[in-house]
């Protein structure tokens, strides 16, 4: 029997992929793919032309990355004793495009990216890069506007040698000198609203470097509706894979994979050994996990 392989991952360049929609589909056909679930940051804006474009043979997860913010007790036991603010990521699956609540959230979300881009473009020509917005926004195009459009403009600038250079203290590194803060929605608030929203909430990579979800905030978050963890992901090595293998056995979340694919970019910069693809499908969900993603689904859809 053919193996099925699901990758449940992917971005394009409706928001920080460099392939259109349609480019997406046929390299996932061309990868050898069953199913991809198209997941860009913030919006669906790329679902009609992935429909439009799907091949005989693939099947399409209609999705999206929602950016989120998850509040950590302060560590260290040095004032001020104030909470961290950690950036992280829920992948959400099959929700009612149309839920006027999740539909706010994004547009806000969405607003948020634009001032934010701007006031770090304000921030990254005091510094001395030659960037401006209008060249930040022919990057981005109509896709949502995201800090790798701002690494390429200042890559295209000169101002560092890649994209990838950008993210460090001295540029648009999480409290970098040009880095600004946005507006998210709390993680716990998020997984309510696409689970009310009739979806599946995934969190995704959540040992990413900078992204780290302690297991007790796991376990919180799954008492309020998390549906599943993503565990096989590029930045997972195997010792985390099976840690969060066990808790989501331990909590009954269902467990995803996927490539993180955006195309010709590499979010934190190229794989670093030669040959380490993270093309489409190189990380992919196990079938009888995508099985209980569409049960869990069609269950909400019967509510």
């Amino acid at each position: 029997m053919a193996t099925v392989r699901i990758d449940l991952h992917v971005h394009s360049n409706a928001s920080d992929g460099t392939d259109d929609p349609a480019e997406v589909m046929r390299r996932a056909a061309a990868a050898g793919l069953d199913v991809v679930a198209l997941t860009d940051h913030d919006t669906q804006a790329g679902i009609a032309g992935a429909r439009a474009a799907v091949p005989d043979g693939l099947t399409l997860i209609p999705g999206m990355e929602l950016s989120c913010q998850l509040d950590l007790p302060p560590s260290g036991g040095r004032p001020p004793q104030t909470p961290q603010t950690r950036s992280v990521h829920l992948l959400a699956y099959l929700f009612d495009e149309d839920d006027p609540a999740l539909r706010a959230e994004t547009a806000q979300i969405r607003d948020d990216r634009t001032y934010r881009a701007r006031a770090m473009v304000d921030k990254m020509r005091e510094l001395g890069a030659d960037v401006t917005w209008e060249q930040v926004a022919a990057i981005a195009g109509d896709a949502v506007v995201g800090r790798p459009h701002l690494a390429r403009a200042l890559a295209a600038a000169g101002a560092v040698a890649t994209p990838a250079d950008a993210f460090t203290a001295d540029w648009i590194a999480d409290g970098g000198r040009a880095f600004v803060d946005r507006y998210a929605p709390g993680l716990a608030r998020a997984v309510g609203l696409v689970r009310a929203a009739g979806g599946v909430p995934v969190l995704a990579h959540p040992r990413s470097p900078g992204y780290e979800i302690p297991d007790e905030v796991i376990v919180a978050l799954a008492d309020a509706g998390l549906c599943g963890i993503e565990v096989f992901h590029f930045d997972h090595d195997q010792p985390q894979r099976v840690r969060l293998a066990q808790l989501a056995r331990s909590l009954n979340l269902i467990m995803t994979g996927g490539s993180d694919d955006h195309g010709s970019y590499y979010p934190g910069g190229p794989p670093p050994v030669t040959g380490n693809d993270r093309g489409l499908g190189s990380e992919t969900t196990p079938p009888e996990e995508y099985e209980r993603l569409l049960a869990l689904a069609a269950a909400a859809r019967a509510r």
